[in-house]
This record gives C-alpha cells, structure tokens and sequence, in this order.
C-alpha cells in the first residue's frame, strides 16, 4: 500500500502519536535561535520544565501510573509484600558484620543485628514457597513477592522469588546517599520512586498479605500506615504477619496504647505473631482458603 494509499483508509487515529512526533524533532536540525531555546522544547521532552516545582501534581501522576501500568502490563494480580530492616545481616554475611564493631558500644549493636539474622532465612523461605504456589486467577500471577527491592530482609524477599524461580518486585526510593536495587530483584519490575507517599501507595494497592520483620523507622512507618488504614476501614482487613515477638514487644507496647484507650483491644488483633514462614504462609492459605 501506498503512502497516498493509507492516507484514504479508515483507520482508528489521523494524530501521529507523541514518540512519532519527538522523532520528527529529533530529525529536525536546531539552526534558528528560536529552535535552540529551551522554550521551544516539547514540554513532555522537556526534563527542566517537568522538574519544576509547578509540576509536582504531574510527578504525582507519573509515579502513580507508570508502576501500575507496568505491572498490569506484566499481568500481577496481588502480591505479599515484605517489609524490614535493611541492616540485619543475612546468616553468610554474619562474620563480616562482626568484624566491623571497632569499639564494645558498636560490638554490642551489631551482635544484636546479627542475633536477627534468622529473620532473613525465614523471609527467603516465605517468599520462595508464596512464589512456588504459582497461583493464577484471571490470567493474573498471585502473591507475587514485593520487596522495597534493597538490602537485608527486603533481599531476602527477591532472593527467595528468585530461588523459586519467580519474578519478584522491588520498589526502591531516591536517597540522598548512593544505593542501588539488590541483584535478585527482576529488572522489568524494578521500580525506583521520588516519594515515599507513592511508593507507599503501591506497595498496598495490589497487597493481600503483607509480612512485618523487625526494622527501624521505614518499617514503623510502612507497618503502622497499614494498620492505621485497616483500622479506620479504609482498607479491608488482609493478613498482617508480625515477626519476631521479642523484638516488638520490646519496642512497641501494643497493649499499653489499648490500656490507656486510644486504640481497641480488637485492634490487638489487626496483625499476627509468628516466628516462621511456615506459620506466616499457613495463616495466609487459612485465611484465602488457598489450594496450595
């Protein structure tokens, strides 16, 4: 068919599409000062205008859709997101973590770190058996894992999808120091976020179950936001899986905030301890009625 030819058939679109457009200026030579003027850039190839601070409703929008473009391109259902900290040590990584305390103060802080290092184990086995169920519903992959896609617990989540061999999800944020996705996250769905409130966001959307190892402030953070979003029933209740009872109870008194009546003690049974991905997985099979 000719050129003259396609422009007399019926077809669904007559505007060319935006990439076809930014080719055209591509190929276009800039030799007027009119056409070397940062003013005369297409404003959606435009990275200095889209930075500005105008723009922040359009950033907004643009890390809300392309994530949830790209996994329902890549046909994810659900997923069991892992939240924890990004500094216990992974059980091969112990001695090396030691032989970093220089003085007793910090000896005694790494070998707390290092005493949490079972936690990677278990997260590695919740993610690789959620990832060998292989549930499909709908054409769509289900209990997909969900990583912040950095170090410690959140490798150990990628790395058990990974052992299982299944792809997993890592959903990084821009810090000020450098950092980089951990290796076992899967590259088409490795995700890099500007906002923490986003990349929030995304972690529940598609959330059916959501495992809570011990962690600093990112993980209060992303823990009590879940809780505070079933709890005022914005969210409907899924399985919380609390891990590592002695660590919690000792940071947070769950039950002196019900005693003192700022929450309920139903509250109380928002999340569940449990110290195993044998007990995490089998509470969340209970829980779906899962045939795996």
């Amino acid at each position: 068919m000719t050129e003259e030819e396609k422009q007399h058939e019926l077809t669904k679109r007559k505007f060319y599409k935006a990439e076809q457009e930014a080719g055209f200026v591509e190929n276009h030579p800039k030799t007027t000062p009119q056409q070397q003027d940062p003013a005369y850039r297409l404003a959606f190839r435009d990275t200095d205008f889209l930075l500005r601070e105008e723009l922040r409703p359009v950033r907004f929008q643009l890390e809300l859709l392309k994530t949830e473009m790209l996994l329902d391109e890549a046909d994810i259902g659900s997923t069991l997101v892992v939240y924890g900290s990004a500094r216990i040590p992974s059980p091969d990584m112990v001695e090396a973590a030691l032989a970093t305390a220089t003085t007793p103060e910090r000896k005694a802080v790494i070998e707390s770190l290092v005493a949490k290092a079972k936690y990677y184990e278990e997260a590695r086995k919740l993610a690789f058996t959620a990832s060998k169920c292989g549930l499909v519903e709908d054409g769509k992959r289900q209990f997909v894992i969900c990583s912040g896609g950095g170090p410690s617990i959140m490798e150990a989540a990628n790395r058990g999808a990974h052992d299982a061999g299944a792809e997993s999800i890592g959903l990084n944020i821009v810090l000020p120091h450098e950092q980089a996705p951990n290796s076992y996250v899967t590259p088409h769905l490795s995700f890099q976020f500007h906002y923490f409130a986003l990349r929030k966001m995304h972690f529940l959307l598609r959330a059916r179950a959501v495992a809570v190892f011990p962690g600093g402030f990112g993980t209060f953070d992303e823990f009590f936001e879940l809780l505070t979003l079933i709890q005022t029933g914005k969210m409907k209740p899924i399985p919380i899986l609390l891990f590592g009872g002695d660590y919690w109870n000792r940071v947070v008194n769950f039950r002196a905030l019900a005693e003192e009546g700022v929450i309920n003690f139903e509250d109380l049974e928002l999340f569940i301890p449990v110290e195993t991905a044998e007990e995490a997985w089998d509470h969340i099979v209970k829980f779906y009625d899962l045939d795996c």
